[in-house]
């Protein structure tokens, strides 16, 4: 399975984007019995877990996003979201989508910018 992310890019303060993660090569069951998360790398800092959706669709988010971002799943489509809005200059970072459990590898990300 490669997970595959999109969406990102350059956007002003106070804006919106959202991003998307495909998982490509998986089966509906495997999908949908996977808790899936987003994390964040910014420049010179350590990855950094953003949200969490289970497999029940319950939310966790880190305390910097709560609010801001909101996650969601579409199991038919093999696919997790992120929905950002009100972006703040240190939102910039490259994101990731993670199986919660580590089965699958880290894709390549996708960079959001927001200028200062």
């Amino acid at each position: 399975v490669q997970l595959v992310e999109s969406g990102g890019g350059l956007v002003q303060a106070g804006g919106s984007l959202r991003l998307s993660c495909k998982a490509r090569g998986s089966i509906l069951s495997d999908f949908s019995g996977s808790v899936m998360d987003w994390y964040r790398q910014a420049p010179g800092k350590q990855r950094e877990l953003v949200a969490t959706i289970t497999t029940d669709r319950n939310t966790e988010y880190g305390d910097s996003v709560k609010g801001r971002f909101t996650i969601s799943r579409d199991n038919g489509k093999r696919t997790v979201y992120l929905e950002m809005s009100s972006l703040k200059p240190e939102d910039t970072a490259v994101y990731y989508c993670y199986r919660h459990d580590g089965v699958w590898s880290w894709g390549p990300g996708t960079q959001v910018t927001v200028p200062g």
